[in-house]
């Protein structure tokens, strides 16, 4: 009953409009499963229409896209004891990992991560020498080969936060002692979406969005013509006359300002609508949008319909989101959150070519 529909031909032109946006190559982030769009129907449309790489956190991850497609595929979030997957780039966030890549049975290609000011994986600056010394040595014996540096920005969906630029500086100051180390590093990346839209100047050799593919902005108050990809919908299973002074769901913490109805949706936070969600979420039933009251069950939300003048019934179609930053916006969280949170009970359905 609960269904995600995920619009390719909206994927396809996401892709384009990113790829226009920049002369660097475009790595593709699929990570958490294409954002809970599905990676194994988005990478091809991706792939179609201008990616050049992909991205994502785990090996599990990279695997599975490996089989998806012929471009490079980056891993970045794994556990140094792990087996390394075939033909996967990998990323290496600390010294430790770097050990582990130049230990490998084979000869990974490597990207070097390098802490900016993220402060949360990459290897600090003042290891940075020992790094690329070790790496280079590494590289000269067969054991690795360097394809560039990393690094994370950690405000540039605030373009107005100098913060940036302090990793900005950082970042080329990572590059520029690689290089007199003896390091190539021909490839380097740390424009994640809302850094690939509003800092051209930090593309680098290669961009690295993520959200801005599903069709979603990254900066509030910005719009490039992005299409969301994903809505998220359910039938109205039942439909309710309430008395001025009932309460409904559980906790009794809403209570009906005037004789009316509800409606009940099959959705609850078993399937990804957060119970903090309450009296945020606004659905869309017919063109008409009703606001959800009451807690969030495990199983179903409820809408108030007023007096039904629209004669809502059992079986219309209930739109739960078609725009997460809208949903995000209400609910105080961000569009990346919401797109990622429909599960449980949710199926995925496809529409459009990915043209």
């Amino acid at each position: 009953m609960l269904t995600t529909t995920i619009d390719l031909d909206a994927i396809a032109h996401n892709t384009r409009r990113l790829r226009e946006q920049t002369t660097a190559e475009l790595m593709c982030v699929v990570k958490a499963d294409a954002y809970n769009h599905g990676v194994k129907r988005c990478v091809p449309v991706m792939e179609a229409n201008g990616a050049d790489a992909f991205g994502v956190a785990t090996f599990a991850e990279a695997r599975r896209v490996r089989e998806l497609t012929t471009k490079p595929v980056l891993a970045w979030l794994w556990d140094p004891h792990e087996e390394l997957p075939d033909g996967v780039d990998v990323a290496a966030p600390s010294m430790t990992h770097l050990h582990s890549l130049i230990d490998a049975p084979t000869a990974p290609t490597v990207y070097l991560k390098v802490d900016t000011g993220m402060h949360r994986s990459g290897i600090d600056e003042v290891r940075w020498q020992e790094a690329f010394e070790l790496a280079l040595d590494a590289q000269r014996e067969g054991k690795l080969e360097v394809a560039g540096l990393m690094t994370h920005f950690s405000c540039a969906d605030d373009p107005s936060d100098p913060y940036t630029d302090q990793q900005a500086a950082g970042f080329r100051r990572a590059i520029a002692q690689a290089r007199q180390v003896g390091l190539e590093v021909p490839r380097n990346h740390a424009a994640n979406s809302p850094a690939t839209w509003t800092r051209p100047d930090l593309h680098f050799d290669m961009v690295r969005p993520g959200l801005s593919l599903y069709g979603l902005e990254p900066v509030d108050g910005l719009d490039h013509g992005l299409k969301p990809a994903m809505t998220w919908s359910a039938p109205v299973v039942t439909v309710k006359p309430m008395r001025k002074g009932e309460a409904t769901s559980y906790a009794r913490t809403w209570e009906a300002p005037a004789d009316g109805f509800t409606a009940v949706i099959p959705a609850g936070y078993a399937d990804g609508v957060q119970r903090s969600w309450q009296g945020a979420v606004e659905v869309d039933i017919a063109g008409r949008t009703y606001q959800q009251v009451g807690r969030v069950s495990m199983d179903q939300i409820v809408v108030w319909l007023g007096d039904n003048e629209a004669d809502v019934t059992a079986g219309d179609e209930a739109v739960i989101f078609g725009d997460a930053t809208a949903l995000a916006k209400r609910a105080g969280t961000i569009n990346y959150e919401v797109v990622c949170a429909p599960r449980g009970r949710t199926t995925r359905t496809y529409i459009g070519e990915g043209k």
